[in-house]
């Protein structure tokens, strides 16, 4: 008898890391990278490099992006994986890049989810709504 699935080695989707690192401590690099070792291993993803940029100012066409983008070109390539959308640079560069990533026919994955502009607000309770100037009408035998 064959054992399970579950039991045998199967190898995920491909991805590939992306890590902007200007001036951080050699813990932090290793934090981060822990960061994308563990979201790939708890998603079934099979993290096969991590490109690192480290200049302050590359433009969208650091080195290290434009590796990611070559190898993105390879067969079976599912994705990029970054701890945040700040890892592919300011605003204005993280968009390009990430426009670039899909153009590529690849998904961008973030450990770490773009905050919303507003949190929902909890509530515990009934909410009651009154409109502004609104009154109570009593039954008439009352």
């Amino acid at each position: 008898m064959e054992p399970l699935t579950e039991h045998r080695q199967v190898s995920g989707p491909v991805v590939y890391g992306y890590l902007r690192l200007v001036r951080v401590s050699a813990a932090r690099h290793a934090a981060l990278a822990a960061s994308l070792t563990e979201y790939c291993r708890s998603h079934e993803l099979q993290l096969s490099g991590v490109f690192t940029d480290r200049d302050v100012n590359s433009g969208p066409d650091s080195a290290a992006f434009t590796g990611l983008l070559d190898v993105l070109a390879l067969p079976d390539v599912y994705g990029v994986i970054a701890p945040a959308m700040s890892h592919l640079g300011p605003k204005a560069i993280a968009a390009e890049r990430g426009r670039r990533i899909e153009v590529a026919g690849s998904r961008l994955l973030l450990v770490r989810r773009p905050r919303t502009a507003h949190p929902p607000v909890v509530r515990s309770g009934p909410v009651r709504r009154r409109s502004p100037g609104a009154t109570r009408v009593l039954d008439a035998e009352s």
